[in-house]
């Protein structure tokens, strides 16, 4: 029997005998039980310790039992609901959650946002360095245009109150800081959604502006939606969710959702048709009927 912590205390257990990692794995997958992740993260935890610490190969591992991944599928909100959650929130978390439902972005492509990103002409969102370093083109909700030019007239007092005190710009991207000297001052360059208060970088001795942080729209989003009351797990990835589900509830075709989300694999995109009711042939109408 060997001790170990367990809620609080000091249990006995019984040892466990490993003879390598293939039988660990099969321990976790067949007793534990544990969620395929896990699993996973496991493997790449005994590969590490294989290739760099004993400087060996891990071996065979093609008849591990593997732990099985459950169907996910992804909560949806109502346009009712949606509403009712921008309503409790203030500026300018409910611009936020108006983008992440309107163009069907993630949080951090919402943050990354830039001036340059708008153009109002166009009516097109362009997003860069999505997942996966990719830029798409996604449609600007046509009812939030006032509340668009407002949010850049705001970004351009503070940008011009920054630049009489002196600070150093925003952060850009790679090396770009480098290569374009002002840039960081200039601005197109300057975070549709910046951070309240300037960040100080010791290695320049200089301010320098950062994006809102994810976590303030998070927790302004869990009151917002306790204050709703709406009996779903609500989060920020929920707004995409409903972005896709409810354009496929459209009739947009999947190929086009697939684009406008920056999917890879039309794989991805198909599972959102589980969130919406199927219409069978019974369902459907004539033209001549409209």
């Amino acid at each position: 029997m060997l001790p170990c912590w367990v809620k609080g205390e000091w249990k006995k257990t019984p040892i466990l005998t490993i003879k390598n990692g293939s039988d660990f794995l099969t321990f976790l997958a067949v007793k534990r039980k544990v969620a395929a992740s896990t699993q996973n993260q496991a493997f790449n935890a005994l590969l590490f310790l294989f290739r760099h610490v004993l400087k060996k190969e891990y071996g065979d591992f093609r008849d591990v039992p593997r732990a099985k991944r459950k169907p996910y599928i992804p909560v949806v909100l109502s346009r009712d609901e949606i509403d009712r959650i921008v309503e409790h929130l203030e500026y300018p978390y409910d611009l936020v959650v108006q983008l992440l439902y309107g163009c069907g972005l993630r949080l951090f492509e919402c943050m990354n946002l830039r001036i340059q990103c708008f153009n109002f002409d166009a009516g097109i969102l362009t997003v860069h360095d999505g997942k996966g370093k990719k830029d798409r083109t996604v449609p600007l909700p046509i009812s939030i245009y006032p509340e668009l030019k407002e949010q850049v007239e705001a970004v351009k007092r503070r940008h011009q109150s920054d630049l009489a005190d002196g600070y150093a710009g925003v952060f850009l991207p790679g090396l770009l800081d480098k290569k374009y000297k002002n840039a960081a001052k200039e601005l197109i360059w300057q975070w549709f959604f910046p951070a309240k208060t300037l960040t100080y970088v010791p290695d320049e001795k200089q301010h320098r502006r950062y994006y809102l942080h994810e976590t303030h729209v998070q927790k302004a989003l869990k009151k917002a939606v306790a204050k709703a009351q709406i009996c779903k797990r609500v989060t920020t990835r929920t707004f995409r969710h409903s972005f896709a589900s409810h354009l496929l509830q459209a009739n947009y075709d999947i190929r086009t959702i697939q684009e406008l989300l920056g999917h890879s694999d039309i794989k991805t995109t198909m599972i959102y048709t589980h969130t919406v009711q199927s219409r069978t042939i019974k369902d459907s109408k004539s033209p001549l009927d409209f």
